[in-house]
């Protein structure tokens, strides 16, 4: 039995129920989002040559050479990581905290900003640079096959950091509470149970703090899985609006999307780090550095490479991330069985990722599959099931 609809012109309807100025505002903040993917990569290659032309790096490492080979590899490492983070706040600034607030996604003061931006740094520093030290004691173990070792060193620390994610890094940038009783807890502990996560593990967040994005997430992996909304979702939804969004994220969560993330980036990484491997001696020629691989000092080389290189593999890690985002919404609509709501819900993203890119600005530049195509999947699966029926896979 179908529903006689026509997806096309319910889709059209939502979408330009956004009317043209907020349709061109998503739009210029979108573009300027790609942008800045390609500026970013020359801020890093700036970055790099105060580093190297300065003699920074090298400073640094003559600092800590008299220290144990592992304790002045682990204190270079963390300086690169405070310094590079340090020259680039002007422009983490300017693109981070004050285009957010001049496109009306976020009012967090700068003070607060900065503090969370010394946390994350704080955080970027220890961590970061124990990783570096596992990577600089690969390189003196396996010389030229650093880039298989490399690939499941990588794996291990992403494993890591999703079991820590919930519990222990989370909560330093947002207070974390149980969702209070009513409908709304009713309706996730549904969508909990049908995933497995228990209902403890229930959140609501203060992301109105940093963002005023709509939004929910499944995070962390086996006892530390947990469903969490943003205050602003619970602000500006609908009960089915919440459900509909909840719905796709723990649909990610249900997929095992997190596990096929544990493949794709150490293979990833591979692949970066074989690259890296070759080209690092060319480039430090070109930015003037002596270092070599092997040499912490190096550092900004490795960093210009790991700029370029990544944004070379977007198209292919986007478009994993964009199947992944097809296969959640599926599942959302499958089991809470609302596409409307899952189409006004997606339509509130479109202020921050424009509803109508061209096909190679979709494979390109964007991790989610348009706001467009997305609510005409809901609405061709509206148009095959009856109203209010929701089928289980």
């Amino acid at each position: 039995m179908s529903i006689l609809i026509d997806p096309a012109a319910q889709t059209a309807q939502y979408i330009d129920s956004l009317g043209p100025e907020a349709l061109a505002k998503a739009q210029a903040y979108t573009i300027g989002n790609h942008w800045l993917l390609l500026a970013g990569v020359l801020v890093s290659l700036l970055t790099a040559l105060v580093m190297v032309r300065t003699g920074l790096m090298d400073w640094v490492a003559a600092k800590f050479s008299g220290l144990s080979w592992a304790l002045a590899t682990f204190l270079t490492g963390a300086a690169f990581l405070a310094l590079s983070d340090l020259i680039q706040l002007p422009w983490v600034l300017l693109t981070s905290w004050q285009r957010e607030r001049d496109f009306g996604l976020s009012s967090q003061p700068l003070g607060d900003y900065l503090g969370q931006w010394a946390l994350d740094l704080g955080i970027t520093v220890l961590f970061g640079g124990l990783f570096l030290l596992g990577i600089y004691a690969l390189i003196r173990r396996t010389g030229a096959r650093l880039w298989v070792w490399a690939s499941g060193f990588t794996a291990i620390a992403v494993l890591l950091l999703l079991l820590a994610l919930p519990s222990v890094f989370q909560p330093l940038f947002n207070k974390y509470e149980p969702v209070p009783a009513g409908q709304v807890r009713v309706a996730l502990e549904k969508i909990a149970d049908d995933v497995g996560i228990p209902h403890d593990r229930i959140f609501l967040y203060d992301g109105s703090r940093q963002s005023d994005r709509f939004t929910a997430n499944v995070t962390g992996i086996g006892p530390t899985a947990r469903i969490a909304i943003s205050d602003v979702a619970l602000k500006g939804a609908s009960i089915d609006e919440v459900r509909a969004v909840t719905g796709h994220e723990a649909g990610h969560y249900k997929l095992g999307h997190v596990w096929r993330s544990l493949v794709a980036m150490p293979l990833l990484a591979m692949l970066i780090f074989w690259l890296v491997n070759r080209l690092f001696a060319p480039t430090a020629r070109l930015l003037g550095s002596t270092a070599t691989l092997a040499e912490p000092r190096g550092l900004p080389v490795f960093m210009v490479l790991s700029s370029v290189l990544s944004l070379l593999t977007l198209p292919i890690t986007n478009t994993l991330t964009r199947n992944g985002e097809t296969a959640a919404d599926a599942y959302s609509l499958a089991t809470v069985g609302e596409p409307d709501a899952l189409a006004s819900a997606l339509v509130k993203t479109a202020e921050y990722r424009y509803p109508r890119p061209t096909e190679l600005q979709e494979m390109l530049f964007y991790t989610h599959p348009s706001v467009e195509k997305r609510v005409r999947a809901a609405m061709e699966w509206k148009a095959a099931h009856p109203e209010g029926l929701a089928t289980k896979p």
